[in-house]
């Protein structure tokens, strides 16, 4: 087998979409790969799903509302991230500073100063400590109060910073919108930190070897976001694990829908190992967009769309390509129908 092939089917592996892999639940995913991307709640949510077996949309509620095992937040990337309850802090503390600096430059343009931003930060957290979990809306209703204005980007970069100094989190849904909780009571300090400074960039790297190999110190640093020097210092400071073994494609063919933005799409500086060079545009069409995506054996076939609100997936194979196999075409129809089930 080519060194390439291999390779696709350890990621895959690796990210628990390939080699028949599948976890029990939304917490044991993410102890697995550590984050979903997670702007897009929906495809995150189906992102936990195509990693798992059985799992439900209710019960991945379950884990970020009522058991409070997964947890939503700014981290890698400064993007919105799915990340182990208990992993949420020591990643808060690692990438809070680095976000709320480069955050600095775009509050002063939106003229919000350091007195307001500080004032914002304490209204913020006396209004979810008194009335409960507030959303966005509420939120921006509440700072209106000290002159920001309502529309525009002012009270999402104000809720943000909240957020990134670690007085707020995402706490539970409310008619699907996501709402905003204290850390600290959503979250109770149970003790030290269990990884601080270079310590944390180590275990990330480290975390980041079992999720995404084989991969390197480039690809760990795009996708942390960390500086460049920092990343390359902290992965080589963390030893390989014992090799894997060479996965061999199955009988049939490992058939995965993966949703909008998933790891295995942004999570490497290069895609063409997941995705044909010559359909790459078919996944990144431009203006931040990755399209979900099928995948067969850790290679991307063509892109998909439906599936939410009981709406059926429809497929479309890469231009060119030839149609799907009668295998591949099963395989899509069981993961079709894993989505129904997903989100019934």
């Amino acid at each position: 087998m080519e060194r390439r092939t291999t390779d696709r089917l350890l990621r895959a592996r690796a990210q628990a979409i390939g080699g028949e892999v599948r976890e029990e639940s939304a917490a044991a995913v993410l102890d697995r790969v550590l984050a979903v991307q997670a702007q897009d709640l929906p495809a995150a949510e189906l992102g936990l799903r195509v990693r798992a077996r059985g799992l439900t949309q209710d019960a991945v509620r379950r884990a970020t509302d009522t058991e409070r095992t997964v947890v939503r937040g700014w981290f890698m990337r400064g993007t919105l991230q799915l990340v182990p309850a208990a992993d949420a802090r020591w990643l808060l503390a690692l990438f809070g500073p680095v976000y709320l600096a480069l955050a600095a430059r775009r509050l002063r343009e939106l003229g919000l100063d350091e007195s307001l931003c500080t004032r914002s930060e304490r209204l913020i957290a006396e209004a979810v400590d008194g009335e409960g979990p507030l959303t966005r809306a509420q939120l921006t209703d509440r700072l209106t109060t000290l002159g920001v204005e309502p529309k525009g980007q002012s009270a999402f970069h104000l809720i943000r910073r909240a957020a990134l100094t670690g007085r707020i989190c995402h706490g539970p849904q409310r008619e699907g919108e996501a709402t905003f909780v204290l850390l600290d009571d959503w979250l109770p300090v149970t003790g030290p930190l269990p990884f601080t400074g270079a310590a944390a960039e180590r275990e990330l790297a480290r975390r980041y070897r079992a999720a995404f190999g084989p991969s390197d110190a480039l690809d760990f640093v795009h996708w942390s976001g960390l500086k460049a020097t920092t990343g390359k210092t902290a992965w080589a400071a963390v030893r390989e694990g014992a090799p894997e073994p060479v996965p061999t494609p199955g009988a049939e063919p490992d058939v995965r829908l993966l949703p909008a933005y998933d790891n295995y799409l942004v999570g490497y500086r290069g895609r063409d190992l997941s995705v044909p060079a010559a359909h790459e545009r078919r996944v990144w069409p431009g203006g931040g967009q990755i399209r979900a995506t099928v995948l067969v054996d850790g290679l991307a076939v063509g892109t998909w769309s439906g599936g939410r609100r009981g709406t059926p997936v429809t497929v479309e194979p890469f231009p060119g390509t030839e149609p799907p196999s009668p295998a591949v075409a099963a395989g899509i129809a069981r993961e079709s129908a894993d989505i129904a089930r997903f989100s019934s």
